[in-house]
C-alpha cells in the first residue's frame, strides 16, 4: 500500500507541477524583447528568431528600446513578423542600447516594472551580458517577472556558453585587420603592436593571434613579463623575420599597448615600432554566419524556455546543444575558456 501511495503522490506532484506550468504559459500573453550594454554582431539575428517564434507560439511581441533605459522611459514599440525584416544580415541592434544609472536604484527599477506592467507585458527576453544579466536577475526576484537571457557580448566571457554572439565576427575582424598590417609591416621590417578588444578575457586576441600568425599575444588570463617578450622579439630579430606582429589584449597587466610598446623600443634601437588600437572597430560589421546561426538558435531556444514557465536562465551553446544554466550559476562563476593547447600551442608556432 505504501509503494501504491507513494506512486499515487508522485503523479499528483507531477500533475500539479504540470498545471503550474501550463499555467505560467498561458499567463504570458505579451513579450518584451531588448538589448543592453555593449552591442554585439548577431543581436538583430537574435532579435529576429526571437520575435518570429513568439508570433508563431501565438503571444504578441513588444520591442523594447535603449535596454533598461527604454524601460524607464517606457520607450515600447509593438513588432510584428515585417518589423524584423532585413536584419539578419545587420550589425548593431535595431533595439538600441544603453547604459543606465537609475535602474541600478530600487526606485528605477520599480518604475521600469509599472512601464512594463501597464504596457502589458509579462515576460521578458535579454540580450547582453554580464551586467545585463545581473540587471534582469534582479528585476525577476523583485517583481517576479520572467526572464531568459541570452549571451550578446564580443568579449566570450560567460560562463554556460562556449561562445556568445558577436564573439566569432569579431575575431575574423580582427583577423582581417591583422592581416592587412602585416602587409605594411613586412614591406618595413616593423614591429606592430596591435591592441584588442575583450576586457579581462582573452579569447580573442588568443585565436586571433594564432589565426593571424602572431609572434606573441599578451593575455590577462597569463602573465608575460616584458623581459620573456624581448627574449621573444631578439629571437625573431636573429632569424630575419620580414615582419613581427604582438597582439596585445586591452586587459593584460602591462598596461595596454602603447606601454608595451614603448618599453620594448627602450630596449631595442633596431626596431621600427608601431601600435594600432583596433577598438570598437571589433564590434561592427556583418554578422559571420556562425554568428546568424547561433543568433537564431538562441532566440528560438529563448522563446521556447520562456513559454515552458523556466525564468532566470541563460541559454547558451555547449558542444552543439543549446543548454540553460541558472543566471546565479553563471554571474557567480569565474570563466576559464583559454584552451591549455592552444597556449602551448602559441609558444611552439611563434618561432
Amino acid at each position: 500500500m505504501k509503494k501504491f501511495n507513494s506512486v499515487a503522490n508522485t503523479h499528483y506532484i507531477r500533475a500539479a507541477n504540470l498545471q503550474k506550468i501550463i499555467k505560467k504559459v498561458q499567463s504570458i500573453s505579451k513579450v518584451g524583447i531588448f538589448t543592453s550594454g555593449g552591442d554585439a554582431p548577431g543581436m538583430n539575428a537574435c532579435i529576429r528568431a526571437a520575435v518570429r517564434t513568439a508570433l508563431h507560439a501565438g503571444k504578441s511581441v513588444t520591442g523594447i528600446y535603449q535596454g533598461y533605459q527604454g524601460m524607464i522611459d517606457a520607450n515600447f514599440q509593438e513588432m510584428n513578423s515585417r518589423s524584423v525584416s532585413n536584419i539578419i544580415q545587420m550589425g548593431g541592434t535595431i533595439l538600441k542600447t544603453a547604459r543606465c544609472d537609475v535602474f541600478r536604484t530600487p526606485e528605477g527599477r520599480k518604475q521600469a516594472y509599472h512601464n512594463l506592467k501597464k504596457a502589458g507585458i509579462d515576460g521578458l527576453i535579454a540580450i547582453g551580458g554580464d551586467g545585463t544579466f545581473t540587471g534582469a536577475e534582479i528585476l525577476s526576484r523583485e517583481y517576479d517577472i520572467p526572464i531568459i537571457c541570452i549571451p550578446g557580448t564580443i568579449d566570450n566571457d560567460l560562463y554556460g556558453s562556449d561562445f556568445t554572439l558577436g564573439y566569432d565576427t569579431a575575431t575574423n575582424t580582427v583577423i582581417e585587420a591583422i592581416d592587412k598590417i602585416r602587409d605594411t609591416a613586412a614591406s618595413h621590417d616593423r614591429l606592430f603592436f596591435v591592441e584588442v578588444m575583450g576586457r579581462d578575457s582573452g579569447c580573442i586576441a588568443l585565436n586571433a593571434g594564432i589565426a593571424g600568425g602572431a609572434e606573441a599575444i599578451l593575455l590577462p588570463e597569463k602573465s608575460t613579463a616584458i623581459e620573456k617578450l624581448c627574449t621573444q622579439l631578439e629571437s625573431a630579430a636573429k632569424s630575419k623575420k620580414s615582419s613581427t606582429i604582438v597582439i596585445v589584449a586591452e586587459g593584460e597587466e602591462n598596461g595596454g599597448a602603447y606601454n608595451v610598446a614603448k618599453e620594448v623600443k627602450s630596449r631595442f634601437n633596431f626596431y621600427d615600432t608601431k601600435v594600432t588600437i583596433l577598438g570598437h572597430l571589433q564590434r561592427g560589421g556583418s554578422p559571420s554566419s556562425f554568428d546568424r546561426v547561433l543568433a537564431s538558435r538562441l532566440g528560438f531556444a529563448a522563446v521556447r524556455h520562456l513559454l515552458a514557465g523556466e525564468t532566470r536562465v541563460m541559454v547558451g551553446l555547449c558542444g552543439n546543444e543549446i543548454k540553460t544554466t541558472p543566471l546565479e550559476e553563471v554571474l557567480n562563476k569565474k570563466v576559464y575558456k583559454l584552451s591549455e593547447d592552444m597556449l602551448e600551442m602559441m609558444d611552439v608556432l611563434s618561432i
